[in-house]
């Protein structure tokens, strides 16, 4: 039942996103009787349409997982990518991590997390591979099991964190009661205040899922800007850009709590 309602809702996704594809349209696609394949990723965005070798690379530089969903442009439906015969070969030959809800073994090196990886985190987006690689030598890679703190409200900012695999959720505790403020999946990134000051941690984030982290301590990344400049700008401006998003989403929040106070008579 979840997945028919996510598969109707995809369908109206893709049509909106579908209208705004320059590179394409449905006549174009027919002409050259190529199945187009598209990409609902880890953002809530759609990515297409592309070919199968296109969709193939993205399978082996890990942008699509065996759980990503994939429109089937032949089939006029979506599909979870492990589910299409022509790309489970590539799923059973890559080795790279397994996701930590499926296996006992739960550990991560820095050998396991490749540029795929890292392209998901929205921040490290537009870093090439050799960037990428010399990124995360400054970083370490953590493993969480479901239910633990990772950090608490009124801690020591230490560092930033961002989510490679897993789900975590932010959220303030008030009078005994828990109030979620979000909730972290792959490709986000919590803690980014770190980089600039020290002060305390103004939420808990707590693990939802067994997870994977990445986390830059502030000490990492004033070495990571001292030795490597022209790596830790881009990181900085996309991490300004957040935080720009954010502010704007927390004025517009407010906003609208005064205007329902107001009309309310308080």
């Amino acid at each position: 039942m979840c997945d028919e309602l996510f598969c109707t809702m995809a369908r109206c996704v893709f049509a909106f996103h579908s209208l705004g594809f320059r590179h394409t349209s449905p006549v174009a696609v027919e002409t050259s009787q190529r199945v187009a394949f598209s990409i609902w990723a880890a953002d809530n965005n759609v990515y297409g349409p592309v070919d199968l070798p296109t969709l193939i690379c993205w399978v082996e530089d890990d942008r699509v997982l065996p759980d990503t969903w994939v429109f089937d442009g032949q089939n006029d439906r979506w599909r979870k990518a492990a589910s299409f015969p022509e790309l489970q070969l590539y799923f059973r030959k890559k080795s790279g991590p397994v996701p930590a809800s499926a296996t006992m073994d739960f550990s991560i090196g820095e050998s396991d997390i490749t540029p795929g990886m890292l392209r998901r985190v929205k921040a490290l987006a537009e870093l090439d591979d050799e960037q990428l690689r010399r990124f995360v030598r400054f970083m370490e890679a953590q493993t969480v099991r479901a239910w633990t703190h990772i950090v608490k409200q009124g801690d020591p900012d230490d560092g930033m964190y961002l989510v490679l695999e897993g789900e975590l959720r932010v959220r303030l505790m008030i009078g005994g009661k828990e109030t979620i403020l979000a909730i972290l999946s792959p490709g986000d990134c919590f803690g980014e205040i770190a980089l600039f000051d020290q002060g305390p941690r103004s939420a808990d984030v707590v693990a939802n899922q067994d997870s994977i982290l990445l986390k830059i301590a502030s000490e990492a990344f004033d070495k990571l800007r001292r030795e490597a400049p022209e790596l830790s700008a881009p990181i900085l401006f996309a991490i300004s850009k957040t935080l720009a998003a954010r502010i704007r989403a927390d004025n517009k929040r407010i906003k609208d709590s005064v205007s329902i106070a107001r009309a309310a008579g308080h």
